[in-house]
């Protein structure tokens, strides 16, 4: 690819580090500092698959959430598999990502029956798309219709992948599922252990009776609740409209380069990329920020094409 994004991205990196370790000045000491504002907000949550309201607060990313949802119900927070907003049904859709809601009602679904199934590989794409809940717990976002795994019926959407041929990947990121997945040799037999979410009793009623948030203030709101894996929450505006069709995009280009979803990660390259005047500048931000992923470049030139469509109005 004739612009050099790699190279230049590791130049920069280069830079970055001298300056760190040579030229920067001794920070000055920080004045006593407010409480963060994730204290100060606090959140209805449930079981998704039944139990009293609880609240929580003071937490600043999808670990810390897990964590003070395990302690108001009692349990491990490694048994949380994902959290949906405003649905206790396991709707993709809905799945707590980057953003929460000033208003949101968080479900936690926690793992419940485990499963084993022996698939026979016939094809090279299996039409499996993974996620993870950014703790360490990847699970299926998506079955492509008529898929290998689409006729696989014992394989569901929201399942937890815990083993592949034995290896343990419950505390692998989805990036790295999914390459293990693609990595299955054609025509050979290969075993999933997978846990499903845990499933309400019939007689439960429907969580919008008792307990819940009235439906009329259950909304987005104009403010979130924005979640980083790295640095404090912070409160700040919903996306723009354009922002929005953006991070959507980029969501859809994770999925045909990597077979992974991940609406976190798209908010962050689109953020990334808010006040880049071009491509190279903003591969030397995602090499600062996602280094660990090692995006390829014709994705990240694909990545700022779709950011670029968004702003004209394209999308």
């Amino acid at each position: 690819m004739p612009l050099g994004l790699r190279s230049k991205k590791k130049d920069r990196s280069k830079e970055t580090s001298k300056l760190v370790e040579s030229e920067a000045p001794a920070p000055a000491p920080a004045p006593p500092a407010a409480a963060p504002v994730a204290a100060r907000l606090q959140f209805h949550t449930q079981l998704a698959h039944g139990s009293p309201t609880g609240r929580v607060q003071g937490f600043g990313s999808a670990r810390e959430l897990y964590g003070k949802i395990a302690e108001a119900f009692g349990i491990d927070p490694a048994e949380i598999m994902f959290c949906t907003l405003n649905t206790h049904k396991a709707d993709m859709d809905k799945l707590l990502g980057a953003q929460i809601g000033l208003e949101d009602f968080i479900f936690a679904h926690i793992k419940g029956q485990r499963k084993e199934v022996e698939i026979l590989k016939t094809d090279d794409v299996l039409g499996l798309t993974i996620t993870d809940n950014g703790t360490g717990c990847p699970f299926i976002k998506r079955i492509k219709e008529g898929s290998l795994m689409d006729q696989t019926k014992i394989v569901c959407v929201g399942d937890h992948i815990e083993t592949i041929n034995g290896k343990n990947v419950s505390d692998r990121r989805h990036y790295e599922v999914a390459k293990m997945l693609k990595d299955l040799e054609k025509g050979q037999m290969f075993k999933l252990q997978l846990i499903e979410p845990m499933k309400a009793f019939e007689k439960l009623e429907p969580r919008s009776k008792g307990g819940t948030l009235p439906t009329a203030k259950i909304s987005r709101g104009r403010e979130t609740l924005r979640l980083r894996t790295k640095g404090p929450a912070t409160v700040e505006e919903m996306p723009t409209e354009v922002e929005e069709k953006a991070i959507k995009k980029v969501d859809e280009l994770l999925e045909t380069y990597m077979g992974i979803r991940d609406i976190e990660l798209a908010a962050t390259m689109v953020e990334a990329g808010r006040d880049k005047k071009n491509p190279d500048e903003f591969a030397v931000a995602l090499d600062e920020t996602l280094g660990d992923f090692a995006f390829p470049d014709e994705f990240v030139f694909d990545v700022w094409g779709a950011i670029g469509d968004a702003k004209q109005g394209r999308l």
